[in-house]
């Protein structure tokens, strides 16, 4: 197997892909975004890509939701959960006195504001293309002048390199926040089967501004008992005002309950995407009343199909039409 992520070696996306089982041993590629990540995807030059989708802190990860609302199909195949934190790092020498620009990721930067509101309020705050790219460009012998003084990054960049300087430990303002990542894959990839612990990901396109066209997409849901875990608009580029949804779903592609959800979905939006229906990582089961079960889906399909199967015997049946 061969796998790209969201690098360079030391960012949380390497973490989340370290989990999967050999990933260890397989070809591992560190690209600079996740745009680029699944672009090696599409174009057959990995065979999945790792990358963030969510934060229990800043939420949805805007370049993966993007990314995957566009362009060819791709499959979500498994996700990771990854317990956050962080650290403060500087080249050797350097002291908390010293800082006057810092340099992480966006949503890093969004999990540390408290911290550096109490410590460095004075601080400019650099974007980066990753918590590690940020860190390793204060290295010691790095290409560039770096233009910060320090870096938030993970701890894992400062076990790789030691030589950093640390200038403060565990500086997230919570110390629950937690990331999601996803592993993705070419839409030919096999369909992980139901655990009874699945998510369903889809992007469904507002395919009409109007009243109550949100409320259509949502009955098809609601009237079959399928939980909405995650809903968050983006806007389509095209025009201003033009949006889809991204959605996460409690459930798998083969739960009734599921399936004809997204058959009442595909009819009022055509342009609906399926993503996958994949294990949860944490592991929690879907609630489903028992009139959502499977059975009873079965028991009233097998009821219609008795009631359409006597009235297209009997002669003279209402509905019948002319002979």
């Amino acid at each position: 197997m061969r796998y790209a992520y969201l690098g360079p070696a030391g960012t949380f996306t390497e973490a989340a892909l370290l989990g999967v089982e050999g990933a260890r041993e397989a070809e591992r590629r560190p690209v600079s975004s996740v745009p680029v990540a699944l672009a090696a995807v599409r174009a057959g030059e990995v065979d999945a890509a790792m990358v963030p989708i969510e934060n229990s802190v800043e939420g949805g990860v805007t370049a993966t939701l993007d990314a995957v609302a566009t362009g060819s199909e791709l499959r979500i195949v498994r996700e990771a959960l990854v317990p956050v934190s962080f650290v403060l790092v500087a080249a050797p020498g350097t002291t908390l006195a010293d800082v006057r620009t810092v340099s992480t990721h966006s949503h890093a930067w969004a999990q540390v504001r408290g911290w550096m509101d109490g410590h460095l309020p004075g601080a400019d705050y650099v974007p980066a293309s990753s918590t590690a790219a940020a860190a390793l460009s204060l290295l010691p012998g790095a290409a560039a002048e770096p233009g910060f003084e320090a870096a938030v990054c993970s701890p894992v960049v400062v076990e790789q390199h030691p030589e950093l300087e640390v200038l403060a430990e565990d500086i997230g303002d919570n110390r629950a926040a937690v990331t999601r990542f996803v592993l993705v894959a070419r839409p030919d990839a096999p369909l992980p089967p139901r655990t009874g612990a699945d998510r369903t990901t889809l992007v469904i396109p507002l395919w009409e501004d109007r009243a109550g066209a949100l409320m259509e997409i949502l009955e098809q849901f609601a009237t079959r008992g399928v939980n909405l875990s995650r809903i968050e608009s983006r806007p389509t580029g095209n025009f201003l005002g033009e949006y889809f949804f991204s959605v996460d779903v409690d459930g798998h592609l083969h739960d009734a309950r599921v399936a004809d959800a997204l058959m009442g979905l595909r009819r009022v939006c055509p342009s609906t995407r399926f993503l996958g229906s994949y294990p949860r990582a944490d592991h929690k089961l879907a609630t489903v009343a028992r009139h959502h079960s499977d059975g009873a889906f079965r028991e009233a399909a097998a009821w219609v199909a008795a009631l359409q199967g006597r009235g297209a015997h009997r002669p003279g049946a209402a509905g019948a039409g002319p002979a």
